[in-house]
């Protein structure tokens, strides 16, 4: 499953392209995490990329879960989402 790494700087419309662009080829994405602000963007990015794959008649759900991330050797724990048509 291809993993999508938020930031709280990411444009929520790019993620949500780069989501909606996932799901289209593979089915579903990974979408992580880490901290409040890339948590909001990445949960607007699955509510745009919902608006983008619903004419189409897919409809998404998001799984939510911890994860552990090692980021510059330091070990942080991430917000995993899941995203898949129902």
């Amino acid at each position: 499953m291809e993993v999508l790494k938020v930031s709280s700087k990411s444009s929520p419309n790019s993620v949500a392209g780069a989501i909606a662009g996932v799901i289209r080829e593979s089915g579903a994405v990974e979408v992580q995490a880490v901290g409040a602000g890339a948590a909001n963007q990445a949960i607007k990015a699955i509510a745009i990329a919902r608006g983008y794959l619903a004419p189409s008649g897919v409809d998404l759900i998001c799984i939510p879960a911890f994860v552990c991330v090692s980021i510059d050797g330091e070990e942080r724990t991430a917000i995993k989402l899941i995203v898949e048509p129902r």
